[in-house]
């Protein structure tokens, strides 16, 4: 029997063009969550090495490990597109993404695959074909630079594979076979997922919710997102005791699911992360509530989804 390990986390996504990254640092080490899953931001593939070193001192030097990176905008998902241009910038952008991590010290690069344009679904086995391929070849790239897993989330619709169970296990098991016959070349894949996350049909019936979603994860499961959602997985927030109210995800129930599977899973420490986007950008009434929401989430996550670690 397997023990799993829950550390808690924050992605960076709600102080992007809002606070500086030693504002959020600072923070996290007041609330001593000291892991940091750095999200994309727009500049991230021109800016250079120097910023990422930097960026990296000034988080070890308030305690915190930028453990892992994830997109923030969708914005590598060329390998679906068939106009020209997009699958050559999408993996420029990758090979410079994995870059950042390596410099960064982290041990995870992660992303959604992308998206399959509405009128063009068609399309949709060769973009998962073309993204696989990449992946592959990727995955040998992310080897020679130092980065441990790269990571793939699960989604919310069938433009947006991998979303069903079945594509769930497919993405990964092609890629963790892959990885086991080049082991010494490759870096290892696993999903990033995010328990706000369902699949509902174009009629709005819940086909899977998000715990089924997540049980068809266990073998694949390398870190996760921690959010909270509505019933049809239309909008997400956080954890504030308002937030809790109107959501459906319940923390505890999701720790317990968690320590109960730990032994199907590839890790034995499960990094999950807080993902929420904060208030309303660019506001004076708003900007400022940031650390409030930040503050009222991670309390409560600490107390409530930290709260048992056993061995099952």
């Amino acid at each position: 029997m397997a023990s799993l390990n829950l550390k808690l986390g924050v992605k960076s996504d709600p102080i992007e063009y809002r606070y500086s990254y030693p504002w959020l640092f600072d923070l996290l080490a007041e609330l001593d969550v000291r892991d940091l899953q750095l999200g994309t931001f727009f500049e991230l593939y021109q800016l250079p090495d120097e910023f990422f070193v930097q960026l990296r001192e000034q988080a070890e030097q308030r305690g915190i490990a930028i453990r892992s990176t994830f997109t923030a905008h969708r914005e590598l998902g060329g390998f679906f597109r068939d106009e020209p241009g997009f699958v050559d910038v999408a993996r420029k952008n990758f090979e410079r993404y994995i870059e950042v991590g390596a410099i960064l010290g982290a041990d995870s690069v992660g992303s959604n695959p992308g998206a399959v344009m509405r009128d063009q679904m068609h399309l949709k086995p060769q973009g998962v074909r073309c993204y696989l391929d990449h992946m592959k070849e990727l995955m040998h790239f992310a080897h020679e630079k130092g980065v441990k897993w790269l990571t793939i989330e699960p989604m919310s619709c069938l433009a947006e594979p991998p979303t069903l169970p079945e594509e769930i296990r497919d993405f990964a098991v092609e890629l963790m076979d892959y990885h086991q016959a080049n082991p010494y070349s490759t870096t290892n894949v696993g999903h990033c997922v995010d328990i706000a996350h369902g699949y509902a049909d174009e009629d709005g019936k819940v086909v899977y919710d998000n715990i089924e979603l997540l049980e068809s994860t266990w073998p694949y499961l390398y870190e996760l997102h921690l959010k909270n959602t509505d019933a049809m997985f239309n909008s997400t927030f956080g954890f504030s005791e308002a937030e809790r109210a109107k959501g459906i995800v319940d923390a505890g129930a999701i720790r317990d699911l968690l320590l109960a599977n730990g032994d199907a899973m590839p890790v034995d420490t499960l990094y999950c992360y807080l993902e929420i986007g904060g208030p309303k950008l660019g506001r004076d009434y708003s900007d400022h509530q940031l650390a409030d929401q930040l503050r009222a989430s991670l309390t409560y996550l600490r107390e409530v989804f930290l709260s048992a670690k056993a061995s099952v």
